[in-house]
C-alpha cells in the first residue's frame, strides 16, 4: 500500500489536521442542511434509552486512559446534552462538538491509529458517538453519515451490546450525521454515574417503540485473521423484524475454537 505524504514526513500532521478540519467546517457551512444547534426543555415523550458502561478493564492498556476517556466523554457530552433536532434539521457530530474548549481541555485517552491502539488528546470519544448511533437506530430518523470501526480491539465489557453498532468519528474526516425527515421534534440526553454512561431520546410526540438486536455472529478466519459477521435487526412492537444491514468486523481478541464457524 503506497505511504501518504504524512507518513513520511509526520512534523505535516498537524497542518494536515487543520486543513481538513477547515475543509470540513466549510463544507458544512455552505451545504443545504440545517444544523441542529438550539438547546431546550426536556420533552415528555420517551423514544429510546441505553447504557454503556464507560471503564474496560480488558483494554489491556494503562487504566489512567480509561479515566482520562470518562472526562473527556462528560466534557463532550456537554455540547450536545439537550440538543432539539427539529423537523428538516440535521444533527452532526462534530457541528457541535467542535464547540468543546468552553467547557475545557481534553486528556489522553486511547484511539485506534492506522490499525493499532496509541493514546492520543480526546481519546475515547468514539464510545459517545457509538451509544448515540445505538439510539438513533431506535428512531424514525435517517441516519446520512456513520462508518463503523471495522476492527474490534477488546471485548464489550457489557455482555448484552449489540455488534456492529458502532460509529468511529475523526474531526475533518469521519462524522456520525442523522437527519430528521420526519414531523416531530427529537432531543438527545445524556447523564453520568460513576460506572455508567446513559443515553436517552424523546420527542414531542409519541414514536414507534424498536428494539435492535443482533442474530446469531458467524466468525471466519480469512487469511490467518477472524472476521466476525454480525447481522443487525430492528424488531417493532408487533414483534417484526427487518434486517437492516450485515457488519463485517475484524476481531483484534482471541475468539475461542467452539465459536468458530468455517475456517478458510
Amino acid at each position: 500500500m503506497r505511504k501518504r505524504l504524512t507518513q513520511y514526513f509526520p512534523f505535516l500532521i498537524p497542518i494536515r489536521v487543520k486543513q481538513k478540519i477547515w475543509c470540513s467546517n466549510t463544507k458544512m457551512f455552505f451545504d443545504k442542511n440545517k444544523y441542529a444547534n438550539q438547546y431546550g426543555e426536556v420533552l415528555k415523550n420517551l423514544v429510546c434509552e441505553t447504557k454503556t458502561i464507560m471503564i474496560n478493564e480488558e483494554s489491556g492498556q494503562d487504566i489512567i486512559y480509561q479515566k482520562n476517556k470518562v472526562y473527556n466523554l462528560k466534557l463532550i457530552s456537554k455540547t450536545m446534552n439537550e440538543i432539539l433536532i427539529r423537523p428538516n434539521e440535521t444533527f452532526s457530530f462534530w457541528q457541535l462538538a467542535k464547540n468543546y474548549k468552553q467547557y475545557g481541555n481534553y486528556k489522553d485517552g486511547l484511539v485506534l491509529i492506522d490499525g493499532k491502539l496509541t493514546s492520543a488528546k480526546g481519546g475515547g470519544l468514539c464510545q459517545l458517538s457509538n451509544m448515540l448511533y445505538f439510539l438513533f437506530l431506535h428512531t424514525d430518523l435517517t441516519i446520512i453519515e456513520r462508518v463503523g470501526h471495522g476492527e474490534k480491539s477488546f471485548p464489550n465489557p457489557d455482555k448484552s451490546a449489540v455488534d456492529g453498532t458502532d460509529a468511529t468519528i475523526n474531526q475533518g474526516w469521519i462524522d456520525l450525521k442523522v437527519k430528521n425527515n420526519t414531523d416531530s421534534t427529537f432531543q438527545i440526553l445524556i447523564d453520568f454515574d460513576d460506572i455508567c454512561m446513559y443515553g436517552m431520546i424523546k420527542s414531542d410526540a409519541p414514536q414507534p417503540l424498536y428494539k435492535i438486536k443482533n442474530g446469531t455472529p458467524i466468525y471466519k478466519r480469512e487469511n490467518n485473521q477472524v472476521y466476525g459477521y454480525f447481522d443487525v435487526i430492528r424488531m417493532d412492537e408487533n414483534k417484526k423484524e427487518t434486517l437492516l444491514y450485515n457488519e463485517k468486523i475484524k476481531m483484534k481478541y482471541e475468539i475461542k475454537e467452539e465459536l468458530m464457524n468455517e475456517e478458510n
